[in-house]
């Protein structure tokens, strides 16, 4: 009887177990999902172009390290040896940056945006968190270096960008200069954070997650963590700008990744601005300050 008894509020709870299980690997399957699989790109037919500012450009492609296309747009200055790529974020597109790259090319700058692996009007390939378009700003920068053999090249990158500038720029002697808007200082925090804003349970998931992505996308967390490699961009110039009110990634990342930065390094912090939501407090100081930071870290 008491056997009975215990089993007859034991196979509730059970299932209760079950179901919860469940329901937290589905949420972690659901995010690794969200955060790598492959989407419908938007071919920029109807979307903006360097004509809506007024910039003369360049349809251009190069290819990535591992064959994928990648197209994007040319921004030429025949009179400047600097050269400024630019870096969109997660599932963005480069006409999200038309804004500071014809800003940085009316002052003077080479620009080049170009699209992603998958987004835009860049080829299909695996998507990821940081992880895979690295391969891309690599192949953007070597695609910089063939147009300007001498130039100097910089790189500015926007949430996701930003933190893929800084892991590339790391590694890669030939980017002279990093600004970075709104980057995230490792990609489990940026996840954890999403959870806690939405009141999940935080660890189960996290540990969830990153199985299924280095499972079924070929990474683990712990290989996209921009904290990790921000001090090797020194001694070359780093400019680090955050949003105080930024809700997607707090702009704690930003004050962990100064302290970690090497000089020369500058952070600005606008107040009550969201995620990379800076450009829009005062468009022109804005584009003012990044464009003098180039100039001066760029100069032959």
């Amino acid at each position: 009887m008491a056997y009975s008894k215990r089993l007859r509020y034991a196979l509730p709870l059970g299932g209760a177990l079950l179901a919860g299980a469940g329901a937290l690997g589905a949420v972690a399957a659901y995010t690794a999902y969200h955060i790598n699989a492959p989407r419908r790109r938007n071919p920029n037919a109807y979307g903006f172009s360097p004509w809506e500012v007024q910039v003369e450009h360049e349809r251009i492609s190069f290819t990535g390290e591992d064959g994928v296309t990648i197209r994007g747009w040319w921004f030429a200055r025949p009179d400047s040896e600097r050269v400024v790529i630019g870096l969109h974020g997660h599932r963005g597109q480069k006409s999200d940056l038309l804004g500071i790259g014809s800003g940085l090319w009316r002052a003077g700058n080479n620009v080049l945006l170009f699209d992603f692996r998958g987004c835009g009007e860049s080829d299909h390939a695996p998507q990821s968190l940081a992880h895979h378009e690295q391969r891309d700003a690599r192949a953007a920068v070597r695609y910089a270096r063939k147009r300007l053999p001498h130039g100097q090249i910089g790189i500015i990158g926007y949430s996701m960008g930003a933190s893929i500038a800084i892991l590339v720029a790391a590694a890669e002697p030939e980017i002279q200069a990093v600004a970075a808007d709104s980057p995230f200082a490792t990609m489990r925090d940026v996840i954890a954070h999403a959870y806690m804003r939405r009141r999940l349970p935080t660890r189960p998931i996290l540990d969830l997650t990153d199985a299924v992505t280095r499972w079924r996308y070929g990474y683990p967390f712990h290989a996209v963590r921009p904290l990790d490699a921000v001090a090797a961009i020194a001694p070359r110039p780093f400019l680090l700008l955050h949003g105080s009110a930024d809700t997607i990634i707090p702009v704690s990342h930003a004050y962990q990744l100064f302290e970690a930065a090497g000089e020369p390094k500058q952070l600005v912090i606008f107040e009550g601005a969201p995620h990379c939501g800076g450009y829009f407090v005062d468009r022109p100081a804005y584009v003012s300050q990044v464009a003098e930071f180039f100039a001066a870290a760029l100069s032959p």
